[in-house]
């Protein structure tokens, strides 16, 4: 089991690869990493905050999918009726865009500080933009 450190703003998780449940999602992040972006606080989704990607495209379709990961879960979106996006859910969560309800490759599991969750949430919605980073360790 891979294990990795997710910083975000001033809070950092350990986390796991879900290697069994989504491993194309997986190898083709792996390739990314270490990756970093902006965490923004979701408009239509709830409690959770996402990473735009615009057109990137990471050769995945489908697979572990969910409209609603449970705090402390990370999808991948991989493109199709939105664009490219990651999502980090902190709270209730049913992920959606303008154009309705969407589905995102549940592949990351944070594993620790997750009494802070809530916390970068809140910072973000009240904030603005996070920096956020993904490192394998």
């Amino acid at each position: 089991m891979s294990q990795l450190i997710v910083r975000a703003g001033e809070f950092t998780f350990q986390a796991r690869f879900e290697e069994q449940l989504a491993p194309k999602t997986v190898a083709a992040f792996r390739k990314a990493m270490p990756f970093e972006s902006q965490a923004i606080h979701v408009r239509w989704s709830g409690e959770g905050v996402w990473m735009p990607l615009g057109d990137l495209d990471f050769g995945v379709s489908y697979e572990n999918h969910t409209s609603y990961p449970a705090p402390g879960q990370i999808i991948l979106y991989p493109g199709g009726i939105s664009e490219t996006e990651i999502l980090l859910a902190y709270g209730g969560v049913h992920f959606a865009s303008k154009m309705g309800q969407l589905a995102g490759n549940h592949f990351i599991t944070l594993t620790s500080g997750l009494e802070n969750l809530t916390a970068f949430g809140k910072a973000v919605l009240w904030k603005g933009a996070q920096k956020i980073r993904f490192e394998e360790v």
